[in-house]
């Protein structure tokens, strides 16, 4: 499951809580205000949205499908719309309501989540008492139109894997990347449209509430992992009321700025490979030697000695060390990728890059001949510029890049040559205003929600959920003493009993299990 490596909920300007209100709920239009079939109040021009019939496709292995008609523009709700696609798995007699899912990104697809993993995503006890719901998010694959930037493969290949003329960390290099950049949003622009400028977490949010009630839920019941839990974070503060049973799952602190976030999560991904290297030396045939310590600054100086070496995969590819960060990164993300990593370092000291290749390749959803499974990496960059600081923070790209590596000094520098600087480069011109969101998230009035943190989650680090389970007003942490980004219904009997006891039957711990 990929993960946004940066939290991207630093804003540009804070609203009043008047205007936050009146621009972000649903019954803030100044016309007629009539009732929903759920019984909801809402304006007559949101009511063709809220009272919209849905046409189902045929069941295929349990999973049935649609499309939800929502406002491009929710401050214009009479003018161009766009749908939303959903994917079902139904639940049958005695059913509690919908569960809506995110798997996380930004640009992760929820529709595919449920269709291809239904099994997998929740509990059986889960799957037996709810209707399962994935959706894509505005402009995410099966939603439409889609968020499209470059149109072929090749320019994708040389977008993620390209290689400068100039040594990464110099101010050419910037230069060359600046360049890139302003073609790839330029891209976007074209080809995406007005889409570009409505794709923010508060107007997905506005969609999920007119995917509960078309669904017939007075409700929202939510499971959202990673950056979906952002997602579920920004519903509960802007409908509150309308909050039923959120579980968030690998949490996002959504009040820390986007570099200090990053730099954040790159100590977490450091942490997580001094977890890998301890293990990895008690194991036969790993290729480090020593101490932890040792082992660690043997990664490095990998690393740093990479791109001296110009190694070339079999398709024609070349490595240099953005690519190897990211392979490394990528297989950081759960414990059970940790011997693909052994692998992929044994191949590096033979001259092989092909593995690192596999490694990056999963992480940015590229199929192995060549094409993208999907517009993720599309929607990761193009949503961090829309809602995010980066590039407009008055950080200067290699300041902000020295920061992530005194803050991650194995890996960090090198994971965010091909994230931070990318993204601080392409948001630097990105072509739509940064949206105005809100920029505290107690959700007053909502009911217990549930946040679910790892204490060595290198994507989304512990302190986050433990900062956000705070900020919410009637948040209950939830903590796994362990490795891995996410943990729910992936076995641990002590975190699956806990959700879901809360999912089915409301039931909240009086004090944080700690989970082991």
């Amino acid at each position: 499951m990929r993960s946004r490596p940066v939290a991207t909920v630093a804003v540009l300007a804070a609203l009043a809580m008047l205007l936050t209100a009146c621009q972000f709920f649903p019954n803030s239009s100044g016309s007629r205000s009539t009732a929903t079939r759920t019984n909801e109040t809402v304006a007559a021009d949101l009511r063709p949205f809220y009272e919209q019939t849905l046409t189902w496709s045929a069941p295929s292995g349990g999973i049935d499908t649609t499309n939800v008609t929502v406002p491009l523009d929710w401050s214009h709700p009479t003018g161009a719309t766009i749908k939303i696609a959903i994917a079902r798995h139904s639940a049958g007699s005695g059913k509690l309501g919908s569960l809506l899912i995110n798997p996380g990104g930004p640009g992760g697809s929820g529709y595919d989540f449920v269709e291809q993993y239904v099994n997998d995503v929740v509990t059986p006890a889960v799957l037996k008492k709810y209707d399962i719901i994935g959706f894509d998010p505005r402009g995410v694959n099966h939603s439409t139109p889609r968020i499209t930037c470059y149109t072929d493969p090749k320019q994708e290949d040389k977008l993620l894997y390209g290689t400068y003329a100039s040594a990464y960390g110099t101010p050419g290099w910037v230069d060359e990347l600046t360049a890139v950049e302003k073609d790839w949003a330029a891209a976007c622009l074209k080809n995406t449209g007005p889409l570009l400028g409505h794709i923010d977490a508060a107007s997905n949010a506005r969609d999920m509430d007119v995917i509960r009630a078309v669904l017939g839920d007075t409700k929202m019941h939510y499971l959202g992992y990673s950056y979906g839990t952002y997602l579920g974070t920004m519903y509960a503060e802007l409908f509150p009321h309308n909050v039923g049973r959120m579980v968030l799952d690998g949490p996002i602190d959504p009040t820390v700025s986007d570099l200090n976030s990053l730099a954040t999560q790159m100590a977490g991904f450091d942490s997580a490979l001094k977890s890998y290297m301890a293990s990895c030396l008690a194991t036969a045939g790993c290729p480090f030697t020593g101490t932890v310590a040792e082992g660690l600054a043997q990664v490095r100086a990998v690393l740093d000695g990479i791109d001296a070496r110009h190694l070339v995969a079999s398709d024609g590819r070349k490595l240099d060390s953005a690519t190897v960060g990211t392979g490394i990164s990528y297989t950081l993300y759960s414990q059970s990728s940790w011997p693909s990593l052994t692998k992929m370092f044994q191949d590096l000291a033979a001259g092989d890059a092909n593995s690192t290749f596999v490694n990056a390749d999963g992480y940015n959803g590229r199929n192995a001949d060549g094409t993208y499974r999907d517009n993720e990496s599309d929607v990761y960059a193009a949503v961090t510029c829309a809602e995010g600081n980066l590039g407009t923070d008055g950080v200067p790209l290699l300041q902000g890049l020295a920061r992530i590596d005194a803050a991650a000094p194995i890996l960090g520098k090198y994971f965010a040559e091909d994230d931070y600087a990318v993204l601080d480069a392409a948001c630097s011109n990105w072509p739509e205003p940064v949206a105005k969101l809100p920029t505290s998230f107690a959700a007053t009035g909502a009911p217990p929600i549930m946040v679910v943190a790892t204490t060595n989650d290198p994507a989304t680090p512990y302190a986050g959920g433990v900062s956000l389970s705070k900020q919410l007003s009637s948040g209950v942490l939830v903590t796994h003493k362990g490795e891995g980004h996410t943990i729910y219904a992936q076995g641990d009997p002590c975190i699956d009993s806990t959700v879901d006891a809360y999912l089915i039957s409301g039931t909240v711990p009086k004090a944080d299990p700690m989970c082991s």
